[in-house]
């Protein structure tokens, strides 16, 4: 099962991750998940707020999801 997290980042764009995992995964491993492999990264630093993050299932999007395409 594939789970989405969008990490808010200092320059104001949201960068949303793919997250493998199973069903009963607990929120908090899916956002770590996310948020080192952002860290790893070239990306400005995203928040490290758990709070900040939106974690969704796929297929299962938030109504409110901005894409960019770059």
């Amino acid at each position: 099962m594939s789970w989405l997290v969008a990490l808010p980042a200092l320059d104001g764009r949201d960068y949303v991750y793919r997250v493998h995992a199973p069903r009963d995964a607990l929120p908090a491993d899916l956002f770590w998940a996310a948020f080192h492999c952002h860290d790893d990264g070239p990306h400005p630093r995203a928040s490290d707020r758990f709070d900040s993050a939106r974690i969704w299932r796929t297929g299962t999007g938030p109504a409110d999801l901005t894409v960019h395409q770059y």
